[in-house]
């Protein structure tokens, strides 16, 4: 998985802060963990955004030992749940590791079906769900991103990504590594802590849509700041959906137009913009190499382009299984495809549109079957609306009325004029019904909007 990390070179390889890692000094590190992991059959590594974090994977994947990320955020109940479902043979902490170990790496002989991360799901419809990756669906995605993203091992990657989870840990980390390229970690996200590393020999970020949505600002505040971001040679947003008012900003500010991405833990990253092709906002581009890509109807059937349907995947990226859920397994697939409950539509040339989920994003009202990110990028475009979350209620009339949660930008706007808004640049079924506004809307540890809390 990692051949640089075999040849143990003085490249570097991590920077958190002012540690320092090169190739030489991680395999060290690494084949000191090897060393006191051996023979265990999971090891669950907590979290932290710290070097000790990455090397502890890095160890426990050169083992063939699964790994068990743990948000070091997590609850007493929900821990208690991933460790009786997962049951590691041992936590690794920040103090378990020694940075400047010089231990040796095992031979890299592993098949490709073999586990190498179970990766929690947050849970929004029970107790967390633990997806079990493969070594090949991890390899073959990242093998497709670079092709996709021209990512190379003269790339530099700088983020402030959670490190329990897909896009921190495997994109993030495990990504550059199997590239031969570095990463710099930030601990935590700031535009000047970005722009510094960019201006120095940084050439990639991976941020969420949050990130961006404070780096518009500073880059619109702070000229030099925006001339440093501006030499980056790819920006990528994941996680959520970007709002198509912050790709404006941040290009006419930097020139740079961000790549968008959009996968899931079962499934690694589905679908990218290319480096070379178009930055559409609002767009995810077309499913990167090997993944094949539908949209279906309720019953299963393809829909047409532009139709609003559900997301089915295939190829080498998926899962495994979902740990002890034979059940959840089985109920997630048909005829071979993950059915993602993500609902979307697709340009006549390919690229996807992500709608949003299945069960909290698409709105059927008066007969018609409504995306709630349409209409959320839509009222982003008013200049008195900082932040939106748009809802389905139901309706004794239309089935469902939809709601627009608003954080304002200033002044709160008027509820009528915002509805006008809408009703003038979509089509009236799509208006809001009903307009609430909040002072901020409650969003995960990966920024994304948690909606099922609104209105709770």
């Amino acid at each position: 998985m990692f051949g640089e990390l075999i040849r143990a070179t003085d490249r570097p390889a991590l920077r958190f802060g002012d540690v320092d890692l090169t190739y030489r000094q991680l395999a060290g590190a690494a084949g000191g963990v090897v060393s006191r992991i051996q023979g265990k059959s999971r090891v669950a590594v907590w979290a932290t955004p710290t070097p000790q974090t990455a090397v502890a994977v890095v160890g426990a994947l050169a083992a063939g030992i699964p790994v068990v990320p743990i948000n070091p955020k997590v609850g007493e109940r929900e821990l208690d749940h991933i460790l009786s479902d997962a049951q590691p043979d041992i936590v690794l902490r920040d103090t378990d590791i020694d940075l400047g170990a010089i231990g040796a790496l095992p031979a890299q002989n592993f098949e490709g079906e073999q586990p190498a991360f179970i990766v929690y799901t947050s849970g929004t419809t029970g107790p967390p769900k633990g997806v079990v990756l493969p070594r090949r669906a991890i390899e073959s995605n990242l093998d497709a991103l670079a092709e996709a993203w021209e990512w190379t091992a003269d790339d530099v990657l700088v983020h402030a990504l959670p490190l329990f989870h897909v896009h921190g840990l495997i994109l993030g980390i495990v990504g550059p590594l199997r590239r031969g390229g570095s990463v710099r970690h930030l601990g935590k996200f700031s535009s000047e802590a970005v722009a510094r590393e960019l201006d120095a020999d940084a050439t990639m970020m991976f941020g969420v849509p949050t990130m961006y949505h404070r780096l518009a600002a500073d880059v619109e505040r702070d000229p030099a700041l925006a001339q440093a971001v501006g030499r980056a040679r790819l920006l990528v947003s994941g996680s959520a959906a970007l709002p198509a008012s912050d790709h404006t900003r941040i290009f006419q500010a930097t020139s740079q137009r961000i790549v968008e991405r959009y996968g899931m833990t079962e499934t690694l990253m589905n679908c990218s913009v290319r480096a070379n092709g178009e930055r559409r906002p609002g767009a995810v581009g077309p499913p990167v190499d090997g993944v094949d890509l539908r949209i279906v109807d309720e019953q299963g059937s393809p829909v047409d382009n532009g139709e609003v349907g559900e997301i089915e995947v295939r190829g080498p990226n998926l899962f495994l299984e979902y740990l002890n859920r034979p059940d959840a397994t089985a109920e997630a697939l048909r005829d071979g495809w993950f059915r993602t409950g993500d609902v979307a539509t697709a340009d006549p040339d390919g690229y996807i549109r992500i709608v949003g989920r299945r069960t909290t994003d698409l709105i059927k009202s008066g007969g018609y079957k409504i995306g709630a990110g349409e209409i959320e990028n839509v009222l982003l475009e008013h200049p008195q609306v900082a932040e939106v979350a748009v809802t389905g209620e139901p309706d004794d009339d239309l089935g469902e009325r939809i709601v627009a949660w608003i954080v304002p930008a200033g002044e709160r706007p008027d509820e009528q004029e915002l509805i006008d808004h809408v009703a003038k640049l979509l089509t009236p079924h799509k208006r809001p019904r009903v307009i609430r506004f909040l002072d901020a809307l409650p969003r995960n540890d990966m920024g994304k909007v948690t909606k099922r809390a609104l209105g709770q």
